[in-house]
């Protein structure tokens, strides 16, 4: 079925209740973090961050907010995300762009970044490691690559959406590897609230896919909305790295 990967209709239904998701508030939170323990934040003119799947430019605003200095770029699939993007960032410039047939903007783009991201992406892609070698032109040498990707059990709504496989530390070195990506470090976070966020989502099942639909009734009643806002709190005590966490993290670089 194409519904899954219609990322056109996808931004239409789900906006606002990806912004207000908090397991997408502390994959940001931990982005933003290991962007601030690089040199290219403490740089001049502080770093050039290419966000491949801007998707609707949440990341690209807290981003902004916190790296006022940085050059931004946000490529994304779909044209209603990158609207989207421009509305909240207009200090950012967001393309539309599908990597394996790159726009003939992209190329003043070859080897600029000095930092990327590409966040919950991965798990959409036919092949995790094409597409990765589809991001390297547009790295400088040694510039740094986060990835994040979901691992843990997957859910009915996390098929709904398209995701073709979770990872695992060992499964996502080995994608970035065969990238030609030298990996620094792969954190498995979100110990315990994660999880337990992840776990209500897998019992939820096939019917969260009609309670987050904006176009019928939305994410906003009453229990749902008390159940999210007890999770953003919840989630600032999970743990950066365990044996345990579902929210895997990597940190890679570009090599020769």
């Amino acid at each position: 079925m194409a519904e899954p990967d219609d990322w056109e209709g996808h931004w239409r239904r789900y906006a606002a209740t990806a912004s207000r998701n908090p397991a997408q508030r502390l994959r940001h939170e931990l982005i933003g973090k290991l962007l601030a323990s690089g040199p290219g934040a403490s740089g001049a003119r502080g770093p050039r961050v290419l966000d491949f799947g801007s998707g609707q430019g949440d990341l690209a605003a807290k981003l902004r907010a916190r790296f006022p200095d940085a050059d931004l770029v946000g490529l994304e699939l779909s044209a209603s995300g990158a609207e989207l993007s421009r509305r909240k960032v207009p200090g950012a410039r967001f393309i539309v762009a599908d990597l394996f047939h790159p726009p003939p903007e992209l190329a003043a783009y070859a080897g600029w970044a000095t930092d990327a991201v590409c966040s919950e992406v991965l798990e959409h892609v036919d092949s995790p490691v094409a597409f990765l070698q589809a991001v390297r032109p547009y790295l400088a040498e040694g510039a740094r690559l986060i990835i994040t990707v979901p691992g843990g059990p997957m859910s009915a709504f996390d098929r709904h959406i398209g995701h073709r496989r979770h990872f695992s530390r060992s499964s996502i070195g080995l994608v970035l590897g065969e990238a030609g990506f030298a990996v620094e470090r792969v954190y498995l976070s979100g110990f315990p609230f994660f999880n337990l966020y992840r776990a209500i989502v897998i019992a939820r099942g096939a019917a969260l896919a009609a309670d987050v639909d904006e176009r019928r009734r939305g994410f906003s009643g009453w229990l749902a909305g008390a159940v999210m806002a007890v999770f953003r709190l919840l989630l600032r005590f999970t743990l950066m790295d365990s044996p345990w966490g579902w929210q895997v993290v990597a940190v890679a670089r570009k090599t020769g």
